[in-house]
């Protein structure tokens, strides 16, 4: 298999299109095209995305729903539960913590950290909020698979230094800043006034 380092984001993001369509889909087999219309896509490309990950479907039949769902979550590793931390029990990290759809694809939170002593000790959908000195010791304990950082951005980097001593190879950064982190770290950035600022753009007169 191709390792995932190579396969372009923008393949990534679309795999993930694919499989919420495959999730959805009631028929046994599914064809390039369904794929494709309901992706936005076109035929070809979904078939040259899924060439990254090997060789699937039958000419003539199409894709197995099952085994191509199947398959493509076990590639990209949303076959177990992963386990997240969230660090920063402010509007942003409260709001993200009590949004279901994390554990309904697989991401399960698993502790909330915060450095104002107002916060800690009082539970947030039944988390405990903990100091955030714990977190390393908590990562060991709990076998933490990702961090997410909801803090401002003053404290993105110290926060980000901390998951990664303590283990955390998978970061995503609601902080508008871009952090520094090793090679073998990998980072993803949502940036929502980023978001908002490039739709102002499309919305001039």
């Amino acid at each position: 298999m191709t390792e995932r380092k190579q396969i372009p984001d923008p393949t990534l993001l679309r795999m993930c299109r694919y499989l919420r369509i495959l999730e959805r889909y009631s028929e046994p087999t599914i064809s390039s095209a369904a794929i494709a219309e309901a992706a936005g896509v076109n035929a070809a490309q979904v078939r040259k995305d899924l060439s990254f990950f090997g060789e699937f479907g039958q000419p003539g039949v199409g894709y197995h729903t099952k085994e191509l769902l199947a398959s493509l979550k076990r590639m990209m590793g949303l076959d177990e539960e992963l386990k997240v931390i969230v660090v920063g029990a402010g509007a942003l990290g409260s709001a993200l913590i009590n949004y279901p759809g994390f554990e309904n694809r697989g991401f399960r939170i698993v502790a909330v950290f915060d450095n104002n002593p107002a916060k800690i000790g009082h539970r947030l959908r039944g988390y405990e909020i903990m100091p955030f000195d714990r977190l390393k010791e908590t990562v060991a304990d709990l076998n933490v698979d990702i961090g997410i950082i909801a803090v401002p951005r003053v404290s993105a980097q110290e926060v980000a230094d901390a998951m990664i001593a303590a283990g955390i190879t998978g970061i995503v950064n609601f902080a508008p800043v871009t952090l520094k982190v090793p090679d073998d770290v990998v980072v993803r950035g949502v940036d929502l006034t980023l978001q908002l600022e490039t739709l102002a753009y499309y919305l001039q007169d």
